[in-house]
């Protein structure tokens, strides 16, 4: 029986080009294009195996596994991504993921990849795999403390506010009123003593709380 895989990437043609790499060793389940549809696929379907970009809409792909391995620390995640940079390799790795491979360097290091992460093996492009080791813990534990404070829903919100929808639209997205959007949308720029929505997006990139 083949390792079932499950595809998250917003770009439907990336999406559809990975079929003919994966398929002939794997079982691809579903391809899912937002981080909200990815944990849904993910309880109904069980994979094996998650394969999801970083920028995606509605919800981040770290975010979303983070939130996947809270109910299910089972499934594997390699992240594929167009991001060479070092700081959201480590956020990946933090999250749970077993692997972390460059979008133009899926053809030789995808497959690679996913094997080692079956066998419960971490993968990280070599072209970030130095930097990781020599990446300081410190930038590590800061944004594990910027982002601690957050809660799941606060995130979320954050997440929807970077790629840039209004308020009545996370309200629908989310499924709350548009009065509890506002309410965690203040809150957090109390919190980090911040007063413009922009500064707060501004915030969320820099710290790797969000991903746009």
């Amino acid at each position: 029986m083949k390792p079932r895989i499950l595809l998250a990437d917003d770009h439907r043609l990336v999406a559809e080009g990975l079929r003919s790499l994966i398929e002939p060793e794997f079982e691809l389940v579903g391809i899912v294009e937002d981080g909200r549809g990815l944990i849904a696929a993910t309880e109904k379907l069980q994979p094996d195996i998650i394969i999801a970009d970083i920028s995606m809409p509605l919800l981040n792909g770290i975010e979303a596994v983070r939130q996947i391995k809270k109910a299910n620390k089972n499934v594997k995640v390699i992240f594929l991504t167009m991001h060479p940079d070092v700081t959201y390799a480590v956020s990946a790795l933090e999250a749970g993921a077993l692997g972390y491979v460059l979008k133009h360097s899926a053809p030789a290091e995808l497959i690679t990849a996913v094997r080692r992460a079956l066998k419960g093996k971490i993968f990280v492009t070599p072209l970030l795999e130095g930097e990781i080791m020599l990446s300081p813990k410190k930038g590590s534990i800061e944004r594990r403390e910027e982002s601690s404070h957050l809660t799941k829903r606060q995130r979320e919100v954050l997440q929807l506010l970077a790629e840039g929808c209004l308020a009545k639209e996370i309200a629908s997205i989310l499924n709350i009123s548009t009065k509890t959007v506002e309410f965690h949308k203040y809150q957090m720029m109390r919190d980090v003593g911040i007063k413009t929505v922009a500064e707060l997006i501004r915030y969320a990139i820099k710290h790797n709380i969000v991903s746009i």
